[in-house]
């Protein structure tokens, strides 16, 4: 859920109310908001509603817009407006290029920011960045999962949709995916705030969120196993665990006549599918069957 993704919907009037929290945080909002506001009052422009972020995005490759012959006032506040809307689509598609890092399935990637820390990204992850401006506001817009190692400065916010999380220096990981929202620390403090709950890890501690509720642990590890190559879990509902194997096999589970919010703890490797599915299967009594098509069917065992 970046920036431009909240945008579009806030033009549209379309934002949950989670949503419509992430965009009000926004440092530009206040912007966006004067922009719109300066726009609707030049009543006679044909330009002054704005009405969606698509037609933001074609006023500005076709700026040749057909104008009926009016008196001199009409095309004067018509200009006016194009100016006024003009100068936001360069702040939001121009000004502002981030630095982004998508993964695929199964792939890791590891970068280094421009302050030397360094950023592990899970796969099937999300992240990006504004280059030119980090000494000035390091910051990292997350939609999946990733492993930080931050180098000691000024403060360090990783943005995701559930929550953000601000260090000065330190390790931690950060998974957030689809509802849930988990911060491991494995050096130094680390600050969550997250749907209303604020919270400060210290080495080895953990915070988790899911539909609402808190949950606060310790880790097992000294890092994040997927780093190497082993997805781990701590009492996570099973579907979560065959999402994330999904990720880093590029397969379909199909999972029949089971409990999907039965707990898992444990963890499965990235290098051999029927090993995963095994560490997986076994210890829940489950049975697997592997299908055409990249397909796996997970039901309760009949042994």
């Amino acid at each position: 859920m970046d920036k431009d993704y909240l945008i579009k919907k806030w033009l549209a009037d379309e934002l949950s109310p989670e949503e419509s929290k992430v965009f009000e945080k926004l440092d530009d909002t206040p912007f966006f908001k004067d922009v719109v506001n300066n726009a609707s009052v030049f009543k006679a422009s044909q330009f002054s509603k704005v009405d969606d972020y698509q037609k933001f995005k074609e006023r500005l490759k076709d700026p040749e817009t057909k104008v009926k012959k009016l008196n001199w006032i009409r095309p004067l506040m018509r200009i006016a407006s194009v100016f006024v809307i003009g100068f936001a689509l360069y702040y939001l598609f121009f000004n502002e290029k981030l630095t982004k890092i998508e993964t695929q399935v199964g792939e890791k990637v590891s970068i280094t920011l421009p302050d030397a820390s360094l950023v592990t990204v899970n796969a099937l992850s999300e992240m990006a960045y504004n280059e030119k401006r980090w000494n000035q506001k390091r910051e990292i817009k997350l939609v999946g999962e990733a492993f930080f190692d931050v180098a000691k400065g000024a403060k360090f916010d990783v943005v995701t949709p559930k929550g953000t999380v601000s260090v000065l220096g330190t390790e931690f990981n950060v998974r957030q995916r689809g509802s849930f929202f988990e911060v491991r620390c494995f050096e130094g403090t680390v600050k969550v705030n997250a749907e209303g709950h604020e919270e400060i890890l210290k080495q080895g501690d953990s915070f988790r969120i899911l539909k609402g509720i808190v949950t606060l642990g310790e880790n097992m590890y000294n890092v994040p196993q997927w780093t190497k190559n082993v997805s781990d879990f701590q009492r996570v509902a099973v579907s979560q665990v065959f999402e994330e194997l999904e990720r880093q096999y590029g397969v379909t589970i199909i999972l029949e006549n089971m409990n999907k919010e039965q707990l898992f703890t444990g963890g499965f490797v990235h290098d051999s599918l029927e090993n995963a599915l095994r560490s997986i299967t076994e210890p829940l009594d489950l049975e697997y069957t592997m299908l055409p098509t990249n397909k796996v069917r997970v039901k309760p065992s009949e042994k």
